[in-house]
């Protein structure tokens, strides 16, 4: 899943989601120069292709370092994160060493990808292309969300989530939101399908 796209073109992709995504953003040079999402991601693009090389794992790691003291996001630099990845506000967000993280995702602040086990083994999550995780979320273990799924804020999934699904709640359950011309829905159940709500 990590892009070996040209950097020129990589950061150009990264900053046009930011501006696809984020409402606040007005102007390209205030979110090229200030936001630590972006600067922590493309700090973890440069740290994952030294933690690929033989003999890159501590020039990654301490790169890791200086990007978590700068930005407040932590993200380990084995986890393999696709094109065009966006991570709103951005503080507290931890991503997992065996982390993957399908194109298009979108993280809010205080998201965690985390592990549940202390062996050696594939213990983060795999998220699919065009995921959005709310403000809080935990998503633990080895588990898969499918594409296309959104994840409410302060939910702690432990359980795979199909695609197109919606997850709310401790632990998450998931649903799917209403088709188009199905009956008018009911507050409850707009918020299921309408996630952005929780965020």
């Amino acid at each position: 899943m990590a892009t070996h796209l040209p950097i020129r073109a990589t950061i150009r992709e990264d900053l046009a989601a930011a501006m696809e995504r984020d409402p606040a953003a007005t102007s390209r040079w205030v979110v090229l120069l200030t936001s630590a999402g972006l600067h922590a991601i493309w700090l973890h693009r440069i740290a994952h292709r030294w933690w690929v090389r033989p003999g890159g794992k501590w020039p990654a790691r301490l790169l890791a370092y200086v990007s978590r003291s700068l930005t407040g996001i932590e993200i380990h630099p084995g986890a393999h994160i696709g094109r065009r990845f966006f991570i709103d506000h951005g503080m507290g967000v931890v991503i997992g060493e065996t982390a993957v993280v399908g194109d298009d995702v979108m993280l809010f602040h205080g998201v965690t990808l985390g592990g549940t086990s202390g062996r050696r083994v594939k213990r983060h999550p795999t998220l699919g292309d065009k995921v959005m995780v709310g403000a809080g979320a935990k998503i633990l273990g080895d588990v898969h969300v499918g594409s296309n799924v959104k994840v409410g804020a302060n939910s702690v999934v432990v359980k795979d989530v199909p695609t197109g699904a919606v997850a709310t709640g401790i632990p998450a359950r998931y649903r799917f939101p209403a088709l188009e011309g199905t009956p008018e829905l009911s507050p409850q159940e707009l918020l299921y399908a309408d996630p952005a709500l929780f965020i």
